[in-house]
């Protein structure tokens, strides 16, 4: 009998295999060819599945982003009862600081796709969607919390989140550089979560 192919998971490794390439070596170093060797397979694969090389990139990105989605459903899913618009972003937050090899090499991957868009219109555009997302969706958890009462009314939602998103990028930066530990950026992070939210609640003593 023909063998079975994994359609699904043949694309994935293929994304995996750029994404280590781009983490690594920066993406000037992402080719069709180069993907195939670190995936262990032909040229004719690679090209079976993304018919160019901006496919290949746009899975990579959209496989960070996932990568990005299921940190913050885990961190969130750790906290106590349903989480608090406080506690949904420090898990954002926290999520994109590296805290371990994998989250390492995903934020430099991320860094190669930034440094690749300055000078590519085409990336910049594709590379913006997912950021453009995540702080629509922050700003509008922000503003329903400020109505709510849990911040004053003074504060302006996107402005807040802007600010906390380029801590958060700029703390990785100083994480991947070794200026400073994931323990201490988090520290940053928590410090100004508490001047917006105050400070976090202190589990219960069992």
């Amino acid at each position: 009998m023909p063998k079975q192919v994994d359609h699904d998971e043949r694309r994935r490794r293929l994304t995996e295999a750029l994404l280590r390439i781009a983490g690594t070596r920066g993406l000037q170093a992402v080719s069709m060819r180069e993907i195939a060797a670190e995936a262990g397979v032909s040229l004719r694969v690679v090209q079976y599945y993304f018919t160019n090389k901006q496919a290949l990139l746009d899975s990579g990105l959209a496989e960070l982003g996932s990568r990005m989605d299921r940190r913050v459903r885990q961190r969130a899913a750790a906290t106590t009862g349903g989480p608090s618009t406080r506690d949904l972003f420090a898990a954002v937050l926290g999520a994109i600081l590296p805290s371990d090899e994998q989250s390492r090499l995903d934020s430099l991957a991320w860094t190669a796709y930034y440094t690749a868009a300055l000078t590519d219109p085409a990336l910049a555009a594709t590379g913006l969607t997912l950021p453009n997302a995540l702080e629509d969706f922050l700003t509008t958890r922000l503003a329903t919390a400020q109505q709510a009462g849990d911040i004053t009314p003074d504060r302006d939602p996107r402005t807040e989140v802007a600010a906390l998103l380029a801590l958060a990028n700029g703390l990785t930066s100083s994480v991947l550089s070794r200026q400073r530990s994931h323990e201490a950026a988090a520290a940053i992070v928590g410090y100004h979560l508490d001047r917006l939210f105050g400070p976090a609640a202190a589990p219960p003593h069992r």
